[in-house]
């Protein structure tokens, strides 16, 4: 069977299309176009953009050939052009209008399990499922609880990867040690739409798409510590006016998993139904394994553990490195003129010819910092640190290499900041 996948290249979505090939179906990945071929390059890939691609008539060639589509596009939080309501609602609803306008009729969307008073992330999941079950397609919509793997992560699972592999203290949000998720493995999703696509057409369905056991943040994060191979930590159960305010910041930052709705599936808990598991045996003869089951079949490396220990130093490095290049550049337009002329006393360059060569390095150390500050195009940013420091460091040395041996190692200090940029663009990709 030919397969369509929107968001083919996100946690879920490479799982999926990846259950799916090994189940031996043609896969076509939907994805951005600056990413094609990116993730599979065995795989036909076609450019899509969901922020979008609100019009049937944009679908309807992208679906010739197509037997079944799967959607699995979706967004954390706004940003840009990124807006919940056409991602989760506008272009999958087109998408949708297009496969009954060309007769596919197999559709497997992939939601968020929730309430819609969580956020309005999962209420705009919500939005769209109902809008595609109001339709004539042979439609399910599974709802997954957690999602978690042994052989990767991003974003949330990233986050909480991380948390388990602190030293000595795991901070916990107090109302979450209760159980409060059932954690499903990503592998096991992909398992279940290839089940779906299996079975004979039965049409629309809502299936909450959940492990076998419920459980406590806690006792998760305890999990995957055991599996990193790290020593046992204490759980700090952290008040939830804290977590709020942990959270809010998160919000207002608009960068990574930590939000408010986040806090709010938490306080609610993310379980599925007493009877969802029952379900999901009846409808697709699946049985998804336990989170001890799923880590115990893919031992940890060494790679796991630089990764979780990572993930929270490499935003405070970005952070110290961006406030360094503000503080040089602000110091730069603050050093007077005859404290410039000094420096480069008895050498080629004249006063003033210094004297620009320092306000432009200055100014270009403020506007990097500050880029580097807002994430903006951080490869670029990056490489541009990376190429002024060099400059610097060797220009500098050349120039005037008595200031190799100065006695605060001013010169000296540069050579592990190169390596810190170095580690900061290696470390950039996010999936």
């Amino acid at each position: 069977m030919r397969v369509l996948v929107t968001g083919a290249y996100g946690f879920i979505g490479s799982h999926i299309v990846a259950a799916l090939t090994a189940a031996g179906h043609e896969v076509v990945c939907a994805v951005r176009g600056g990413r094609l071929d990116e993730r599979f390059p065995g795989l036909r890939a076609i450019t899509c953009d969901m922020a979008r691609d609100v019009d049937v008539r944009t679908w309807l060639p992208r679906l010739d050939g197509i037997e079944a589509v799967v959607n699995c596009a979706g967004i954390l939080r706004e940003r840009d052009a990124n807006r919940f309501e056409a991602v989760h609602v506008q272009a999958p609803l087109a998408l949708y209008r297009a496969c009954v306008e060309r007769g596919v009729q197999r559709v497997v969307q992939i939601s968020a399990l929730g309430r819609p008073d969580d956020g309005d992330f999962i209420a705009s999941k919500h939005r769209g499922d109902e809008a595609l079950s109001n339709l004539p397609l042979d439609a399910l919509i599974l709802r997954p609880s957690l999602t978690y793997s042994a052989q990767g992560s991003y974003g949330g699972t990233s986050l909480l990867r991380a948390m388990a592999a602190l030293p000595w203290l795991i901070p916990v949000p107090r109302a979450a040690l209760r159980p409060c998720v059932q954690p499903v493995a990503a592998e096991d999703v992909g398992l279940a739409v290839a089940a779906v696509l299996a079975r004979p057409q039965q049409g629309a369905e809502v299936l909450e798409l959940v492990g076998p056991r419920a459980m406590g943040l806690g006792e998760y994060l305890q999990s995957w510590r055991r599996w990193l191979g790290l020593p046992a930590a204490r759980l700090w159960p952290v008040p939830m006016p804290g977590v709020s305010l942990a959270c809010r910041l998160g919000e207002r930052l608009g960068r990574g998993p930590l939000g408010e709705t986040m806090q709010r599936m938490l306080a609610h808990g993310n379980l599925g139904r007493s009877d969802a598991l029952a379900r999901l045996h009846e409808r697709l003869g699946l049985v998804p394994r336990t989170l001890e089951r799923a880590l115990a079949e893919s031992p940890s490396h060494v790679q796991d553990r630089w990764h979780a220990r990572l993930y929270l130093w490499l935003p405070l490095l970005r952070t110290s490195l961006g406030l360094l290049w503000l503080a040089s550049g602000v110091v730069g337009w603050l050093l007077p003129p005859h404290a410039i002329a000094a420096t480069t006393a008895g050498d080629t360059l004249s006063p003033v010819p210094a004297l620009w060569l320092a306000r432009i390095t200055a100014s270009l150390d403020l506007l990097l910092g500050a880029l580097c500050l807002l994430r903006w195009r951080p490869r670029w940013v990056l490489a541009g640190m990376l190429a002024m420091l060099f400059g610097y460091t060797f220009g500098i040395g050349t120039l005037w290499p008595a200031h190799w041996l100065d006695p605060f190692g001013g010169l000296l200090k540069n050579l592990p900041l190169l390596a810190c940029l170095g580690l900061l663009l290696a470390t950039e990709e996010r999936r």
